[in-house]
C-alpha cells in the first residue's frame, strides 16, 4: 500500500515540476521514484523514507550544478545587466562631489558617476562597471 502513495508523491512532484520548471522538485521525483521500488521489496517505511531523502539529496547536489551549466548557458542578459563591460561616451563631465554627470551607451543617455572619486571630463571613453539604480558606475577606458 506504501507502494501508491510514493507513486502519488511522484505524480504530485512531476505536476509541480512541470509548473514551475524551476528545476526544483524534479529531483525529489526521483526520490519517491527510487522509494517506490524500495517498497516493492517490501522494505519497511523508515527505509523507504532514508532512501528518498538520500536519493533526493545526492541527485541535487550532485546533478543540479551539472544540469544548470547546460541549461542556463543561453541566457541572455537583458536590459542593464547587458551594459556592464561596455563602453560609453561621457556627455555632461562626471563629478560626484557636484552629483553631475551623463553618458552615452547604445544611443541612450544615462546618468553617471566614477567608480573613484574623480572627474572624468566630456569626450571621455568610460566602462561600465555597475549599475545602482538608475545610474552608471564607471571607470575611464585604457
Amino acid at each position: 500500500m506504501e507502494s501508491i502513495g510514493w507513486l502519488a508523491v511522484l505524480v504530485i512532484l512531476l505536476i509541480c515540476e512541470i509548473i514551475t520548471l524551476g528545476l526544483t522538485t524534479i529531483w525529489f521525483a526521483g526520490g519517491a521514484l527510487a522509494a517506490f521500488f524500495i517498497s516493492l521489496t517490501g522494505a519497511n517505511f523508515w527505509v523507504q523514507l532514508i532512501a528518498f531523502f538520500v536519493f533526493s539529496f545526492a541527485m541535487l547536489f550532485i546533478t543540479r550544478p551539472v544540469l544548470s551549466r547546460y541549461i542556463n548557458k543561453n541566457i541572455t542578459k537583458t536590459n542593464a545587466e547587458g551594459l556592464i563591460g561596455k563602453q560609453a561616451k561621457v556627455l555632461i563631465e562626471i563629478d560626484n562631489n557636484n552629483c553631475a554627470g551623463q553618458a552615452l551607451v547604445d544611443g541612450q543617455e544615462w546618468m553617471a558617476r566614477a567608480m573613484e572619486n574623480e572627474v572624468i571630463p566630456v569626450g571621455t571613453i568610460v566602462e561600465i562597471v555597475q549599475i545602482k539604480g538608475v545610474k552608471l558606475i564607471v571607470k575611464k577606458f585604457p
